[in-house]
């Protein structure tokens, strides 16, 4: 009988000791999750320097849905954007060749900061004009942090075979947010 007593209080000493030594667990906050929306006219004269070629006749628009999930003390921990481009106005059989969101403030050029994810030739415009969507991109949670900070310091443009530098541009502006449905967010 001693030594079960002996065993089983071995057996708890134990129970405890591992217990203790264990990390404990972060407890379950919750968080937010919203989509910012940006819509923004392109247009080649708002490219640095401004298209003169045969894009110039080109024109669009690019619709970005920046979706961002906050944690309890509203630091984004993740960030992912869907992002519609519809453009008209092309020279029939245009090769878009990519798309980015760019980090420099209207009049300059700075570098990519968010690709759409598009690869050369996905959208021929076979009669000037069409459309593509690019679903889940995922933003690193600091560059998401930065287009919302500061949408003007940031542009989107759209290149072509023509222009690889881009041939249509516009800055991001606004962005009106919505809360997601099902919000808050565990963490």
């Amino acid at each position: 009988m001693n030594r079960l007593f002996v065993f089983i209080l071995g057996l708890s000493v134990l129970a405890v000791g591992c217990g203790a030594a264990s990390p404990t667990q972060p407890s379950q906050g919750t968080g937010t999750r919203t989509t910012s929306t940006f819509t923004v006219p392109l247009s080649p004269a708002n490219e640095v320097p401004a298209i003169t070629n045969a894009d110039q006749t080109g024109a669009g628009t690019a619709t970005i849905a920046l979706t961002v999930t906050k944690d309890g003390s509203d630091t984004i921990t993740s960030a992912t954007a869907n992002i519609q481009i519809s453009v008209t106005g092309f020279p029939a059989g245009t090769v878009i060749t990519d798309a980015h969101v760019h980090n420099a403030g209207a009049g300059t050029n700075g570098g990519v900061f968010v690709s759409a994810g598009l690869t050369s030739g996905e959208l021929t415009l076979v009669n000037g004009s069409g459309s593509v969507t690019k679903n889940g991109i995922n933003v690193p949670a600091d560059r998401a942090a930065a287009i919302l900070n500061n949408p003007a310091g940031h542009y989107f443009n759209v290149h072509t075979a023509l222009n690889p530098d881009g041939a249509i541009r516009g800055q991001l502006a606004g962005g009106g947010t919505t809360l997601d449905p099902g919000t808050p967010v565990p963490y």
